[in-house]
C-alpha cells in the first residue's frame, strides 16, 4: 500500500520515525489471530455499515507472513497479536495459538486474553508461565461485565505480576452492555494497581477514563484510531482536553489496530502529530512509554 502516487508508505512511517528521533515505533495494539477467527472478524467490519452506518475497509487484508513483514517494514520495533473470546472455552486455545505465534515472530510481544469462566485464573497462570507480556480484554466483543467474580482470580494474578492487559471498555464504535468507564472504574477500585491500558482512548468518554488515569498511576492510554480523520468524523476528541494529553505523556501509548483500520497506517502517525503536542510527547509515545512498561531492550 503507498502513502503517496509514487512513494511507499514505508519510507512514509520510517521518514517519522527518524524526524521525531527515535529508532522504530512500538506498536501495543496490533491484531494477529487463528484465520477462522480472524475471517469472522474481517467479516464484521464489511458488514459494519448496516450496523454503524459506516463502511470500515480492511486496509491491509493480506496473509499473516506480508503481515508481519509490513509491520518490520514500517520500522515497527515490538507489536503485539491482541486476540479476545466471544465465549467460554475458547480463550485457552486461542492463548495456545498466540503462544506458537509469539514464538516465530520474536518482535511480538507474548499476548494473551480471557473470559469470565472457570478454569479463567488457570489458563491465565499457564500463560505467564508460558511468558505472556501483555493481555487483551475486550468487554465490547466479550460482553461481559470486568467485576464478574469468576474474573477476580485473573485480575489478582495480572495486578501481583504488574501484566499490562489492554482493554476495550469505551463505548465506540457501539456500545455494549458493559462498557462506559463506570465498569472499569469500579475493577481499579478493587485492584487500583492494575496495569490497565484503555483501548482507543476510551473513544468516545474519553474525558472520563482520562480522569481514570489521573486518579490510578498504572492506568494508561493506547491511541487506537483515535484523533484519524475516520474517528473524529464519529466521535471527536475535546478540545479542551488536549493539555491533559501532554500531562499525561508518559501514560499514552501508540496503537493503530493494525491490520484492521480503514485508511493507511501513516494516517495514525500524522494524526498524533498535528495534535501539536511536540517531539518529546511523540518519542514518548510511540516509542519510550511501551520500551520502558514492557522492558524492552
Amino acid at each position: 500500500m503507498s502513502a503517496t502516487e509514487d512513494r511507499p508508505e514505508a519510507d512514509d512511517v520510517r521518514d517519522f520515525a527518524r524526524r521525531i528521533g527515535i529508532p522504530g515505533l512500538v506498536d501495543v495494539h496490533t491484531h494477529f489471530m487463528p484465520r477462522n477467527v480472524l475471517d469472522k472478524v474481517w467479516a464484521y467490519f464489511d458488514s459494519v455499515g448496516p450496523l454503524t452506518g459506516r463502511p470500515w475497509p480492511i486496509a491491509y487484508r493480506t496473509e499473516e507472513d506480508r503481515r508481519v513483514a509490513t509491520l518490520r517494514e514500517f520500522g515497527v520495533l515490538a507489536f503485539t497479536s491482541m486476540l479476545y473470546p466471544h465465549k467460554p472455552g475458547m480463550a485457552a486455545w486461542l492463548n495456545e495459538w498466540s503462544a506458537g505465534f509469539a514464538a516465530r515472530t520474536p518482535d511480538c510481544l507474548h499476548t494473551a486474553t480471557f473470559f469470565p469462566e472457570p478454569g479463567a485464573p488457570g489458563y491465565v497462570r499457564q500463560a505467564l508461565d508460558g511468558g505472556a507480556r501483555v493481555f487483551k480484554a475486550h468487554l465490547q466483543v466479550g460482553a461481559y461485565d470486568p467485576n464478574d467474580p469468576l474474573l477476580d482470580g485473573v485480575w489478582r494474578l495480572l495486578e501481583d505480576t504488574a501484566t499490562p492487559v489492554v482493554a476495550h471498555c469505551g463505548s465506540g464504535p457501539v456500545p455494549g452492555p458493559h462498557t462506559g468507564p463506570g465498569p472499569v472504574g469500579a475493577l481499579l477500585a478493587r485492584y487500583p494497581r492494575l496495569r490497565l491500558i484503555v483501548a482507543h482512548m476510551g473513544m468516545p468518554e474519553y474525558g472520563d477514563f482520562l480522569d481514570l488515569a489521573e486518579r490510578y498511576e498504572g492506568v494508561h492510554l493506547d491511541t487506537t484510531m483515535a484523533f484519524t480523520d475516520f474517528s473524529e468524523e464519529a466521535a471527536p476528541f475535546p478540545a479542551a482536553d488536549l493539555k491533559r494529553l501532554g500531562q499525561l505523556r508518559d501514560r499514552i501509548l501508540l496503537g493503530t489496530d493494525f491490520p484492521n483500520i480503514p485508511y493507511p497506517y501513516v494516517h495514525q502517525l500524522r494524526a498524533l502529530e498535528r495534535l501539536g503536542l511536540g517531539d518529546d510527547w511523540l518519542r514518548a509515545v510511540c516509542h519510550g512509554n511501551a520500551v520502558r512498561l514492557f522492558a524492552l531492550g
